[in-house]
């Protein structure tokens, strides 16, 4: 009778799910994320997984044909080459392109027994990252194939004949992919997806599938030989049997099919990577193309969901990981090199805050996407830390890069090969909106999603009261509510001590506070998502924002520990100590803040003022800080531009894997070397300045200097040599002007200038 009752309740409580909704769901494993929504996390469980590392066959791929890519790439030529295009709207260069498909870029996560690379997901992120520093252009041409594309979906789903055919042909570079998903009416929406495929017979009485579809924004879309497509598939006639209604599918199409339609490019914020529109008009396809096979017709969605899932983990966080890396270094060198009132302008404090932010986000992200990668390599699917991944590590770049653009001032601005910023300042929004705007990320997936696949109960709840299954929906709940009634207490008792008395797993005094703090937050964010739960049941669905904020302290809770985990993995390197707190203590306030505004905006006063108690009990004591996780202090800020403003150790193994070369006229290497020199003149600097200040010297003169003996010739020579390296790291690049008298470093013949008289009022 109990059961019975209890069974109604949870009915009544719980959202519809559409079909593709619980498909989604469903897809993906339930990885570390999982710990938070239990409210306790095992840490013996994260620190024993192994560190993640690059084979010796990644790390000379890396070495070799991505180093010798790199050097082939100019991103200031490839966003200018449209007018050198043959369709006027730009491209990379040919050699570039054959030399991808036959060092097989585009085919890294084919494996070898079909002829391709056969890489890990860290060795495939390591690629992108490296050249995502430096081409946006080319990152996101090696991106494409490797993550959401056919030769992923066909070698996890497709029948043998279709690896055995596609597979070699995708590594090689004979067929260019692309997978057309996004229409003009529908998103992520599957439930909206107005693209058909209709089961019927052709002419010569063929079953098979005729297919329309309307897609936009596909990447590599107008070179593809090889279109993937979803699309609602239909069976009106009941040719297949008696499902009429089979639902999303995903098939294989050759560009050649006749009624494909391949549309005009679109230029995502100007940067040139192939992309556009693509359509098909009554295009008929026999069965054997769907993915997979006729039995996978209508487990299209899952196969999505499962395969971004992976691709997520790997794609955009590469391309925002070597954002912040190339940020952090050229930032930081940019900070000791450049100079106002005969100071480096890293020295400043308003300087500092900005610097310490890209240098610590970027380690934050960094740390998360390695150790995600881990997991996908242990082969899960790690469906919420990507969805977490993908908002957090898109909106990292677009502040660290921004910071970035702030702190070199008018150099980032100026258009010109000498901006090593313009490239990827346009790829930010890019990076934002594809695979699911960030807004939808933020506010739907990673809190929306995580409660339903991530908890231990939500989903056997669900399923049990959509069977009308009481028994076990009874035994499902009751399990729940013992569990969130064990995380109200811990959440009041460690809410009470500030973590202490739960456990650490490290004996690092330094680190401990950080994993106490977790532990807390974790309870806390138990109970505050059963509550909501409780209070709102199906209508959490709308509560955007209360589901935003969920997902916040969830997302920070995750890179907090990723950071843990990477400051272990590197052996407590006491140089990242300073960017390794930074980093915790970002994430822990940024996830406390959320848990506060949670509460302040709860629609339901009574909840928030219950909520409050158990969360935040200290908040009764007088006089009672309102954060118990302070953003990082300036003095923290100042410990972390001081670690990359140096040379070696900490910056080195903070933007390690970015594209760095000692080629001549290249701009990073020109900075690199102003940096170097820069740093061995300033003791000799400081000797003049001393000696000005006691009195022996007039004047900071360096051949007042040489002659005083404060510093030898040879020593005058070095800080010539440094400043002129200076002058060059600052100069921005200008262009021949009609108007102008000087060029080229040679004055013009001096001509008269018509200007139009103003009158005076």
């Amino acid at each position: 009778m109990l059961d019975k009752k209890i069974l109604k309740i949870v009915q009544k409580m719980l959202p519809p799910i559409s079909k593709t909704e619980l498909e989604a769901l469903e897809a993906g494993d339930v990885g570390f994320e999982g710990d938070f929504f239990s409210g306790k996390v095992d840490w013996k469980k994260l620190l024993d997984m192994p560190e993640p590392k690059l084979t010796e066959e990644e790390q000379a791929f890396l070495d070799g044909p991505t180093q010798e890519l790199c050097d082939m790439l100019n991103a200031w030529e490839i966003n200018n080459s449209a007018k050198d295009s043959a369709d006027g709207m730009g491209d990379l260069p040919d050699e570039v392109w054959d030399f991808m498909k036959r060092n097989k870029f585009l085919g890294m996560v084919v494996p070898k027994e079909y002829d391709g690379l056969g890489f890990t997901a860290l060795g495939h992120s390591a690629v992108v990252m490296k050249i995502a520093s430096r081409s946006v252009t080319a990152a996101v041409t090696v991106m494409v194939p490797n993550s959401l594309g056919p030769a992923e979906l066909i070698h996890e789903y497709g029948t043998q004949e279709q690896k055995d055919y596609y597979l070699p042909r995708l590594a090689n570079g004979l067929e260019i992919p692309c997978f057309a998903l996004t229409g003009p009416d529908n998103g992520s929406d599957a439930g909206a997806m107005p693209d058909t495929g209709v089961v019927c017979k052709n002419d010569k009485g063929e079953i098979g599938i005729k297919m329309n579809w309307s897609k936009r924004y596909i990447t590599l879309g107008p070179v593809a030989t090889l279109i993937g497509v979803a699309f609602d598939m239909k069976d009106p006639d009941g040719l297949l049997g008696d499902k009429k209604e089979i639902g999303i599918t995903a098939a294989l199409i050759p560009r050649e099919t006749p009624g494909v339609e391949i549309g005009d490019r679109h230029r995502p914020m100007g940067i040139p990577f192939q992309n556009g529109p693509n359509y098909g008009h009554d295009v008929f396809i026999p069965l054997d193309k769907i993915i997979g096979g006729q039995e996978m017709a209508g487990q299209g969605w899952k196969m999505l969901m499962e395969s971004l899932s992976v691709g997520r983990s790997v794609s955009l966080p590469s391309m925002s990981v070597a954002c912040g890396k190339l940020s952090t270094r050229l930032t930081g060198a940019y900070a000791r090199i450049r100079r106002q009132f005969n100071l480096p302008i890293g020295k400043f404090e308003g300087i500092e805050e900005p610097l310490a932010r890209i240098a610590g986000k970027t380690y934050m992200i960094d740390a998360a996407m390695k150790n995600t990668l881990q997991m996908v390599d242990q082969g899960q699917k790690p469906d919420i830390p990507s969805a977490i991944l993908k908002y957090h590590t898109t909106e990292s770049m677009r502040t660290a890069v921004n910071d970035a653009m702030d702190i070199h001032g008018g150099k980032a601005i100026i258009d010109g090969p000498r901006n090593l910023f313009q490239d990827i300042y346009k790829g930010i929004p890019v990076g934002i909106t594809v695979e699911g705007a960030n807004i939808m990320t933020r506010n739907l997936i990673i809190f929306g999603k995580g409660i339903f696949s991530s908890h231990p109960n939500i989903l056997p709840i669900y399923k049990a009261a959509s069977s009308g299954d009481a028994k076990e929906c009874s035994k499902e709940t009751f399990k729940m509510i013992a569990n969130v009634l064990l995380n109200k207490g811990r959440s009041f008792f460690f809410g009470l001590t500030n973590g202490r008395g739960s456990h650490v797993p490290v004996d690092d005094k330094d680190m401990a506070k950080y994993y106490r703090q977790i532990n807390r937050l974790s309870a806390s964010f138990n109970f505050s998502s059963a509550m909501a739960l409780a209070h709102l049941g199906g209508g959490l669905k709308r509560k955007e924002r209360v589901s935003a904020r969920l997902g916040d302290v969830l997302s920070n809770l995750y890179m907090a520990s990723m950071v843990l985990k990477k400051f272990e993995n590197q052996g407590r390197q006491k140089e990242d100590l300073p960017l390794a707190k930074w980093a915790a203590e970002q994430a822990l306030h940024d996830a406390e803040v959320a848990l506060h505004d949670l509460i302040d905006n709860y629609p339901n006063k009574f909840f928030a003022s219950v909520m409050k108690i158990i969360v935040f009990p200290r908040s009764l004591l007088p006089f009672s800080a309102r954060y118990a996780n302070k953003a990082p202090s300036d003095v923290l800020d100042r410990q972390v531009v001081q670690s990359v403003m140096e040379a070696g150790g900490a910056r080195d193994r903070l933007t390690d894997g970015i594209y760095l070369t000692d080629r001549e006229g290249e701009q990073i290497a020109i900075l690199e070397d102003a940096f170097n020199k820069v740093i061995a003149a300033e003791p000799l600097e400081a000797k003049i300045k001393s000696a000005v200040k006691k009195g022996e010297l007039d004047s900071s003169s360096l051949a007042d200097a040489v002659k005083a003996n404060i510093i030898t010739q040879d020593e005058a020579d070095m800080i010539e040599i440094a400043n002129a390296a200076r002058d060059e790291v600052v100069k921005v690049d200008s262009f021949p002007s009609k108007n102008s008298n000087y060029s080229n470093g040679k004055p013009k013949k001096a001509k008269s200038v018509k200007v139009k008289a103003v009158a005076s009022k």
